[in-house]
Order: C-alpha cells, then sequence, then structure tokens
C-alpha cells in the first residue's frame, strides 16, 4: 500500500497543531528547509520523541565529506528518510550512502532527488543547456542515485514508471506533486496526478501538504486521500 507523507510547510506552531491533531493518521513526516532554517533541528527530536517518523527534507548538496557528516548527524537525529540532489554526483552520493550504513544512530533511507517537480522540458533545459525529455533525465539521474547506493528517488508522479522500469520495482520512489483532482495544475507544481493515479503507477510514497494543511478538516482530508489508495491497490 502506498503510504502518506505529510509536507508540513507551515510554522513550528501550526507543525505542532497538526502532529497534535492527525497523531499516526500519516505515515511520516516531512520537515523541510523553511522549518528546520526557523527552528532547527530541536523540531525533528521533538516529533521523534513524540513517536513520529521524520522526513528530513533538505536536499543536501556539497563535496562528499560534507554531506556525509550532514548524514551522520541526521542520523543521530533519528530521521527515517532524507534527500540528496543527485546533481551533486556519484562521489556525494555514495558517501551519503556509506554515512547512512555506518551512522550510529537510526539508519536512514537515503533519497536521491531527482528533477523537481516544479520543472518543466523548457526549464530543464534552461539549466542544462540542451532539449532533453524530463522522463530521460529521471530516468538516468535514478540509475546513478540506484549504482550509488541510495535506496531511493524522489521523483514526480508522471516518472515513477519510468524509476521503476529501470531501477526496480524494489527502489523507493517518494513522489510529491499529488494533487486532489479540479485542484491540479494551481500551483507551483508542474507535473502533478491524484493520489489513485500515483498509486496506480507504484508509488511508494506520495507527499501531501495543501491538500491536507489547508483543509477545513485535515482529518476528513486524510480519509479520503486513504479511500483513493485503497480502491488503487
Amino acid at each position: 500500500m502506498t503510504k502518506i507523507v505529510l509536507a508540513m510547510n507551515v510554522d513550528r506552531a501550526g507543525a505542532v497543531a497538526l502532529r497534535d491533531c492527525i497523531g499516526n493518521r500519516v505515515d511520516i513526516y516531512k520537515i523541510g528547509m523553511d522549518m528546520f532554517t526557523t527552528s532547527g533541528p530541536d523540531v525533528v527530536r521533538d516529533f521523534v520523541r513524540g513517536g513520529c517518523r521524520v522526513f528530513l527534507d533538505l536536499k543536501y548538496s556539497d563535496i562528499p565529506t560534507v554531506v556525509g557528516k550532514a548524514v551522520e548527524a541526521a542520523s543521530e537525529l533519528g530521521v527515517s528518510m532524507l534527500t540528496v540532489h543527485t546533481m551533486g554526483g556519484p562521489k556525494m552520493l555514495s558517501e551519503a550512502a556509506l554515512a547512512a550504513d555506518r551512522a550510529g544512530g537510526t539508519k536512514p533511507l537515503v533519497l536521491g532527488v531527482t528533477v523537481l517537480t516544479s520543472l518543466d522540458e523548457e526549464a530543464l533545459e534552461k539549466i542544462s543547456g540542451k532539449r532533453q525529455a524530463v522522463t530521460d533525465r529521471v530516468r538516468s539521474l535514478a540509475l546513478l542515485a540506484k549504482e550509488s547506493g541510495c535506496g531511493g528517488v524522489v521523483a514526480s508522479p508522471q516518472e515513477i514508471g519510468v524509476v521503476k522500469e529501470a531501477c526496480g520495482k524494489d527502489f523507493v520512489v517518494v513522489t510529491p506533486g499529488i494533487r486532489m483532482g479540479a485542484a491540479k495544475g494551481k500551483d507551483d507544481q508542474a507535473r502533478t496526478l491524484t493520489p489513485a493515479e500515483a498509486a496506480q503507477a507504484g508509488a511508494d510514497y506520495i507527499v501531501v501538504g495543501r491538500p491536507i494543511y489547508e483543509a477545513p478538516d485535515p482529518v476528513a482530508a486524510i480519509a479520503e486521500i486513504r479511500e483513493q489508495l485503497r480502491v488503487s491497490s
């Protein structure tokens, strides 16, 4: 069954309120660079102490030794998953994976970020300097992540099948860009699917933010998503 990640793009007080309201109705809570910058590692410790699994989404990208130390520190915090940018290259990705293996705390699942869901083919061309299908770029970066020892990748729901075909069904795909029906395409996400569509494509985790935390009833919103996932499985 596809699991739900709650992206908490809110302040710390809002995150705590969400946790107290939602509890274990989601599978893992995502703490990103916005909340981590304002609240620091204490917010991670708070959620871990409260019995929550934490996905630390800081998208590490630096020289291998620096990223390795960051992964070890994240492990000591007790995070269950974390992200590194695949564009950091094979040595950096390998060091991140090795650091997760040797860390003294919880061994986190290291996920390579492929192509951000806010990017389309035109934007990707401006970054890379050449015309390339997004799916081709995601495939090559996913293979790089796997060959470097990462346990999975972050990719848009539209590339789930491509990643699974290239890297195998056990290679984890975490997918943001999840929108609920009529809400699709109305914000900064360029490549989106509904929860049911993502689950049918083989997503291991779907990352959902606004459709939950902006809902009048977040618990009811989660129940609706669970029903889509159940029906699609």
